[in-house]
Parts: C-alpha cells; sequence; structure tokens
C-alpha cells in the first residue's frame, strides 16, 4: 500500500504491519496527520491535534519496537479520543466554555488500557456541548451540509473520512450508535459496567457507557479486548474472566443466528426509505428473521430514560448550572432545569423499570439471537442546528444491552442508514459475531 494511503487501514492491519516491520508508527502517524490536513478544515473533527506531539509518540513507539520490549495488541496504531475522557498529556474541555483549558493530571481508565496496549493517543475529538443535546463543530464527511450526529461527533466523523482506524466514544441515550449510523462506521456500545468511565465526564451512573467507532467487527473486538476490565474506580464494574473477543467475532456461528426484527412502539417516526429498507432487508435474511413485536407500554421506557438521565445530569452537573448556567445552552438547561424538578419516587420509580425490562428481553433472547432494528429513524439530517433523533437506541441504553451499529446501506440521498443489532446483557463477544454473520451475509449477495 503507497503510504498516502495507509490512513485508510484497518485497526487490525496497522498494527500486524507494524509489528512486522512492514510499515512504522511515524509513517503510519504522518499519513493520518496528512489525511487530517487535508479533510479537516471541513469536516472539523478534532477539538485539540498536536502534529509534533503525535509524531513524538510515534517515534518513541517506534523506539521500543527496535529495542526489542514486548509489543501491545494496538503498538502504533492511533486512537481518536471524544473530550470527555481526561488525557495526561492533553487539554479535557468537554465542549464546553466552563472547562476551557482544563488540563487533567491523568488519563481515564480506558484511554490508559489503550496506551498499555501500545495505541497511540492522536488527539481529542469533538464533542457536543457536556456530552448533551447541543451540536459542536464537526461536519458529516459524507456531506458537510449534514450532521454527524452526537454527541459523540468528531469519533464518528474522524474514522469516517480516514483520520483514525479507531476512537473511543460514549453514549447516555444514543451518542455511539447514532454518529456511527449517520458517519457510516461501525459503533460498538458494550454492555454497562464492561469497559470503566473513571475519568470520564459523569453524566448519569446509570446510563453512562463507552464505546468504540472503527471500520470492521475485527478492528471493534481488538479495541474492546483491551478496554474491557474490572476497575475498582469504577463500581459497575467486576471482576471476570478476560474475554476473547476476537477469537469469537471471527468465528462461524454453530448455526445461522435466529433475529428478531423489532420495530419498536416508535416505527412510525422512522422515515419510508427505512421501513422499505428493513422490510427488504427481512426478506431477504428469510427464515432467519421474523418480526417480534413489543409491548406498546414499551414506549413509556423514553420518558423512564428521560427522567434517570435528567435527575443524575442535574446532580453531576451541579457545579455547572450554579456557576456557569449562562453559558450553558437553552436545551441544556432546561434538562438540568426539569431533573431538579423530579421528585425522588419519580427517579426510583424508573430505576425500578430497568430489571423488569431486561427480564423480559432475557425471554425474548432464549429463542432470538440478537434484535435487530434500525439505529436512526433515517440517514443523517440535513442542517447543523440539531445531532438527529437518539429514540431508536433509548430504550437499549436504559436496558444496558451491548449494541452494534453496522453499515450496510444507504439511503437514496446517497448518505449511510445504519443497522443496528442488539444482544443480550454481558454476551457481547457473541454479539459481534453475529454481527459479522449479519455484514457478511448482506455483503454476500
Amino acid at each position: 500500500m503507497r503510504s498516502s494511503q495507509l490512513n485508510w487501514l484497518s485497526a487490525v492491519d496497522a498494527a500486524r504491519a507494524i509489528r512486522d516491520g512492514a510499515v512504522s508508527a511515524e509513517e503510519l502517524a504522518q499519513a493520518c496527520l496528512a489525511r487530517a490536513r487535508e479533510a479537516d478544515g471541513e469536516v472539523q473533527a478534532w477539538a485539540f491535534l498536536d502534529p509534533e506531539h503525535v509524531l513524538a509518540q510515534a517515534r518513541a513507539l517506534d523506539e521500543r519496537r527496535k529495542e526489542g520490549a514486548p509489543l501491545g495488541a494496538l503498538h502504533g496504531v492511533p486512537v481518536g479520543i471524544k473530550d470527555i475522557f481526561d488525557t495526561a498529556d492533553m487539554p479535557t474541555e468537554d465542549g464546553t466554555v466552563l472547562h476551557a483549558g482544563r488540563t487533567p493530571d491523568r488519563d481515564a481508565t480506558p484511554v490508559a488500557m489503550l496506551r498499555a496496549a501500545g495505541a497511540l493517543i492522536m488527539g481529542k475529538t469533538v464533542t457536543t456541548e457536556l456530552a448533551t443535546y447541543a451540536p459542536g463543530k464537526t461536519r458529516n464527511p459524507h456531506n458537510a451540509e449534514h450532521t454527524p450526529g452526537g454527541s459523540s461527533s468528531g469519533s464518528a466523523a474522524a474514522v469516517a473520512a480516514g483520520m483514525v482506524p479507531l476512537a473511543l466514544g460514549s453514549q447516555t441515550n444514543g451518542s455511539v450508535i447514532r454518529p456511527a449510523a449517520y458517519c457510516g462506521v461501525y459503533g460498538f456500545k458494550p454492555t454497562h459496567g464492561l469497559v470503566s468511565r473513571h475519568g470520564v465526564l459523569k453524566l448519569s451512573r446509570t446510563l453512562d457507557h463507552v464505546g468504540v467507532f472503527a471500520r470492521s467487527i475485527a478492528d471493534l473486538a481488538l479495541a474492546c479486548e483491551e478496554i474491557v476490565g474490572f476497575d475498582e474506580n469504577d463500581p459497575d464494574t467486576r471482576l471476570r474472566a478476560r474475554i476473547p473477543f476476537g477469537q469469537v467475532a471471527a468465528e462461524e456461528p454453530p448455526l445461522p443466528p435466529h433475529i428478531a426484527f423489532v420495530k419498536t412502539p416508535l416505527w412510525d417516526q422512522a422515515e419510508p426509505e427505512t421501513r422499505e429498507a428493513f422490510s427488504e432487508l427481512v426478506e431477504h435474511l428469510g427464515s432467519r428473521a421474523e418480526e417480534f413485536t413489543l409491548p406498546a407500554t414499551v414506549r413509556e421506557a423514553l420518558d423512564w430514560h428521560r427522567t434517570i438521565m435528567e435527575s443524575e445530569m442535574a446532580a453531576n452537573l451541579s457545579a455547572e448550572y450554579e456557576k456557569g448556567r449562562d453559558q450553558l445552552s437553552e436545551r441544556l438547561r432546561g434538562q438540568l432545569e426539569r431533573g431538579r424538578k423530579h421528585t425522588a419516587f419519580e427517579y426510583q420509580a424508573a430505576l425500578a423499570r430497568i430489571p423488569l425490562l431486561n427480564e423480559g428481553f432475557a425471554e425474548l433472547f432464549e429463542r432470538y439471537d440478537a434484535i435487530l432494528t434500525p439505529a436512526a429513524p433515517g440517514t443523517a439530517p440535513k442542517g447543523l442546528a440539531s445531532t438527529g433523533d437518539p429514540a431508536f437506541c433509548t430504550l437499549w441504553t436504559l436496558c444496558g444491552m451491548p449494541a452494534v451499529s453496522l453499515p450496510l446501506m444507504k439511503g437514496s440521498n446517497g448518505l449511510p442508514l445504519g443497522v443496528q443489532l442488539v444482544g443480550p446483557r454481558h454476551d457481547d463477544a457473541r454479539l459481534l459475531r453475529t454481527a459479522r454473520w449479519l455484514a457478511a451475509t448482506v455483503e454476500a449477495d
């Protein structure tokens, strides 16, 4: 591959090439920086990017390899980091002027785990305001007049535009799956609590997830093997054996997966071409997919999610509200003010719904391997004043289930149309295996 095309290598291929000595970490970093210079004037994916610091990291990684030191699985692979993850060597400003110039003294746990695996931390990608709804500067790489989604807008756009093969994001509602769908990349939100959130902007302990953007299922698996794990600083993580994401995701399923096509009670919000595309996809899958209708009461899950999210955000962002409410967007102020008004009864009642929902879905997953559903109502909306509707992600985030967005279809406007697969909690590797099977099935025809 020509040096000018190295930036398009997958994470798996890049790691292998560096390990084998076919490419140096510095050469790959140079290619990614060149692509950023070429594309980021329009895409605007980066909140912080220091080329000299990138190259210094790359040279240090190359020196380590020359010395014969042990190499991690991501040695030399550039990774973009959403600007709500603390980084000891770069600012972390959380998409708000209230945190401008903030410089943490240590890495967030997922960033530290990436560095331990040899990853090159490329820079900080744009987030929406405090990872909520007010858009940042990023534009969709496929059409700059359209939103890239949010809140992990810069991470999705940087991978889609060829500036990095991997990027970290987060999801409290639809902030990984939706931008992955809009930007036409693979996006994965693991089970709640699998990846530590220590050192990551805290909005909602109940709902916050760390996620990954990549160019393939294999890349998602490679990243997850390095960032999933117990952290005593995140009470929702737990001690468990290492999950062989790569091995499981690469295997052929012992039997062809059986998939539940779930429209959700929000189907009326899906655009006509989305409904038509999913109908064709289900027909193509034949006996391997069948429609499953959720009870209409599931629509109430959006209200339960909103109550939990707004209540916990109001508590976690109380300092920002008290000291700088005039610097917050009107929409975020409204969220925080509603959160302050929810009663303890409303909040606890909403929390109590989560285990009940998961009990019901456990029965569904006794019959099906995964749920097939849209990642968003349609392709990325035109305009930059909104990041799009996360409603097709809300239920799965509330339940803490793993979800993956696959760039398998396109809309009539040529923009990506994401396919979402959802799996049972703590069955993340098998969900990636099912996703790989689905992608191979669709691409083979």
